[in-house]
This record gives C-alpha cells, sequence and structure tokens, in this order.
C-alpha cells in the first residue's frame, strides 16, 4: 500500500515527464530548442549543451502543472487524497495543485542542469555514457538528480520524513529505469 501511495504521489511527474518527451519529439518543440546556456562554454566546453533548452523547462513546468491538476482531479473523484501525500498539509484545491506542480516541473527540469554541467566536464556528450566507475556514477546520477529536485518539493509541501524523501528517490529511480525502457520499446527515447 506504502508503494501506492508513493507512486500516486509522484504521478505528476511520472506523467509529466514521459509527456515532455512526447512532446520532445513534435516539431514545434524541435523549432523552439533555444539552448539554456545560449550557447556558451566554461573552460572550453558546453555549459550544459544543446539538449537543456528553455522549451523543455517550460514544458516541464507545464506538463507537471497539468499532471498536478489531474492527480487531484482525480484524487478527489475516488476520495484518494489520504493515498496522496502531497494533501497531508494541504487542501486538495485548484491553486494548490497548480502550484505543486509548477513547483515539481520546475525542480525537475533546473536539478538536471548540475549533471549536464559535470558531463560536459567530463566529455560526454548528451546521451552518451562512460564506462568504469564515472560510468556507474554517471548512471546512477542520471536517474536521480531531477528526483532530488522533486523530493525537496515533497518535503517542503508534505509531512514527509527525511527517510520517506528517500524512499521517494529511490522508487523514482526504479520508475524512471523503467519508463525509459519503455519509451526505448516504443521507440521514443534512444537510451536510458
Amino acid at each position: 500500500m506504502r508503494i501506492l501511495s508513493m507512486l500516486l504521489t509522484m504521478s505528476p511527474v511520472i506523467l509529466g515527464a514521459a509527456a515532455v518527451v512526447v512532446f520532445s519529439r513534435t516539431a514545434f518543440f524541435r523549432k523552439h530548442k533555444a539552448p539554456i546556456d545560449g550557447g556558451k562554454s566554461f573552460r572550453g566546453e558546453r555549459i550544459f549543451g544543446d539538449h537543456k533548452t528553455w522549451i523543455g523547462l517550460l514544458s516541464y513546468v507545464l506538463f507537471c502543472t497539468l499532471a498536478h491538476l489531474l492527480t487531484g482531479g482525480v484524487c478527489r473523484l475516488f476520495g484518494l487524497e489520504q493515498m496522496n501525500q502531497m494533501y497531508s498539509l494541504h487542501a486538495n484545491g485548484f491553486f494548490y495543485n497548480l502550484l505543486a506542480g509548477a513547483l515539481f516541473g520546475l525542480a525537475y527540469a533546473l536539478f538536471e542542469l548540475p549533471n549536464s554541467f559535470l558531463k560536459r566536464r567530463f566529455h560526454i556528450a548528451p546521451g552518451g555514457h562512460r564506462k568504469g566507475f564515472s560510468g556507474v556514477f554517471f548512471f546512477i546520477l542520471d536517474q536521480i538528480d531531477s528526483l532530488l529536485g522533486c523530493a525537496l518539493v515533497i518535503g517542503l509541501l508534505t509531512d514527509a520524513t527525511l527517510l520517506a524523501l528517500l524512499q521517494y528517490v529511490l522508487l523514482g529511480a526504479f520508475v524512471h529505469v523503467f519508463v525509459n525502457l519503455l519509451l526505448m520499446l516504443l521507440h521514443m527515447r534512444k537510451s536510458i
């Protein structure tokens, strides 16, 4: 039951991030791909690279917000508020769901940036991989970077304990890998 509750709590992030992957394949998204770093470099390497874009950041905010509004409606319709930790301290209302969803999307996108910065310093291409210890390190970081931001949002808006936040990150990492594998099977993603 605890895992179902955690999945329900994280569903706006899961649905929002999956929607961004689908949206990123549209001509509209590709046409508006302006990199956040403006093409600038730091010590001879791009700051974040071409894959971290303003439209991507705005897409995470938009789709996580819409997903949180949808989740709030589903929770209200089926009486599931007590199963969703996002409603442990706040009522399931439109403006709260709007704020929580926007914070989830913003945190998801912003917490990916330090990882991208580090990968550019190690000369790892966007979507690329390394072998050895650094390969394992970056694989794990790729799975949890955005989840750390989302756990911060859960921590700020709910009564979740530090242990619960760690559990959200770990469960989220498994879900992240599973969703990426599913998207690879659907030919919507090239790698985990």
